[in-house]
C-alpha cells in the first residue's frame, strides 16, 4: 500500500499491520505484552534489523499509551506520588538506554547485540507474568481475609531504582513497562489493589516511552513506514480486544502469552528449534505439574477439619 503525504510516499505493509492487528488484540485483553511481543514479530518474521524494530515499535507505543492512561485518570485508578518517582528515574534513563545502544555501534554487531539484549528482556517477561500471577493470587487471598491494606506507603528510594532499571531496559529492547515494572511495583507494594496497580503502571509508562521514542528518532533507527503499518492494526486490535476482554478467559490468554514470549525469547538467543520445542515441552509439563500441586493443596486447606 503506498500513500502520498507531505514529506514524501509512504509504503506500508499489509501484513505487517495484519500482524500488529493479532498483537493488539492480546494486548488489548490482557493489558500487557505490547513491546514484548510486537518487537520480537519484526524480528522473527519480517526480517527487521532489531534497532529498527526496536525504535518503530516504541514509536508507536508513545502513540497509544496515554490513551489508556487517560481513561485511569479520569477513573482515578492511579497513584500519582508513585508515578512520580517512578518517572524521575524512568524517564531519563529510557534516554540513555538510546545512547548506550547507538555507542555500541552502528554495523552488524550492535544488531546482534539488540537482538541477544531482546531476548533475556522476552525471558524476564516471561518470568514476570508467572510472578505476576503468583504475587496476585496471594494479594487477593490477603485481600479476601481482610489483610489488605487500603492505602500504601511509598518509599521513594527503591521506586526510583525501580524507575532507572526499567527505563534503561525500555530505551534499549522497548520491553517491560507493562510487564518487568509492573512486577517490581508488585513486590514493592504488595497491598496495593489491582486497578490503582494497572493504572499507576500505565500512566508512569507514558513519559517512559514518549522519552525512550524521542531517543529512538534522534539516535536510533526510526522508520515512518514500519511505524505507520504498526499503527495501522494496533489502534482497531486493541480496541477490539478491550471491548471483548471482559468475556475472554484472561488466565488462558495469559499463560499462552507467557509460552509465546518463552519460544521467543530462545529463538531470539539463538536456540534451535527442535531444543525450543523440547525447553517448552518440559516448562509446559513442569508448570501443569506445579499447577496440580498447587490447586490439591489449596483444596485441603479449604476442606473443614473434623471435631
Amino acid at each position: 500500500m503506498r500513500w502520498d503525504t507531505p514529506w514524501g510516499a509512504l509504503e506500508l505493509d499489509p501484513a505487517l499491520a495484519a500482524g500488529s492487528f493479532l498483537v493488539a488484540v492480546v494486548v488489548g485483553l490482557t493489558g500487557m505484552g505490547g513491546g514484548a511481543l510486537m518487537t520480537p514479530m519484526m524480528l522473527l518474521f519480517f526480517d527487521v534489523p532489531p534497532l529498527a524494530a526496536v525504535s518503530s515499535d516504541l514509536v508507536a507505543s508513545a502513540v497509544m499509551k496515554p490513551v489508556g492512561g487517560l481513561v485511569h485518570l479520569r477513573r482515578g485508578t492511579v497513584n500519582l506520588r508513585l508515578v512520580g518517582w517512578l518517572c524521575a528515574g524512568s524517564v531519563p534513563a529510557a534516554f540513555c538506554g538510546v545512547l548506550v545502544a547507538r555507542l555500541l555501534g552502528d554495523g552488524a554487531g550492535v544488531q546482534q547485540v539488540i537482538k541477544y539484549a531482546l531476548g533475556v528482556a522476552l525471558l524476564l517477561a516471561a518470568a514476570g507474568l508467572v510472578a505476576k500471577a503468583w504475587l496476585g493470587a496471594r494479594r487477593d487471598a490477603a485481600a479476601a481475609e481482610g489483610d489488605a491494606a487500603p492505602d500504601v506507603r511509598v518509599r521513594p528510594i527503591p521506586t526510583l531504582l525501580v524507575g532507572m532499571v526499567g527505563g534503561l531496559v525500555v530505551g534499549i529492547t522497548s520491553v517491560g513497562s507493562g510487564s518487568l515494572i509492573i512486577v517490581a511495583l508488585l513486590l514493592l507494594y504488595p497491598t496495593l489493589r489491582a486497578n490503582r496497580l494497572v493504572g499507576t503502571d500505565l500512566v508512569q509508562a507514558v513519559p517512559l516511552v514518549l522519552s525512550a521514542a524521542a531517543g529512538h528518532i534522534l539516535f536510533g533507527d526510526f522508520r515512518l513506514d514500519l511505524t505507520a503499518s504498526l499503527l495501522l492494526g494496533s489502534i482497531p486490535g486493541v480496541y477490539l480486544g478491550a471491548r471483548v476482554s471482559s468475556r475472554a478467559p484472561g488466565g488462558v490468554i495469559r499463560a499462552l502469552l507467557v509460552v509465546v514470549l518463552f519460544a521467543s525469547s530462545l529463538k531470539l538467543l539463538g536456540v534451535g528449534t527442535t531444543a525450543t520445542v523440547g525447553i517448552l515441552l518440559a516448562a509446559i509439563a513442569a508448570a501443569g505439574c506445579a499447577w496440580w500441586v498447587g490447586r490439591t493443596r489449596a483444596a485441603r486447606v479449604r476442606q473443614p477439619q473434623s471435631p
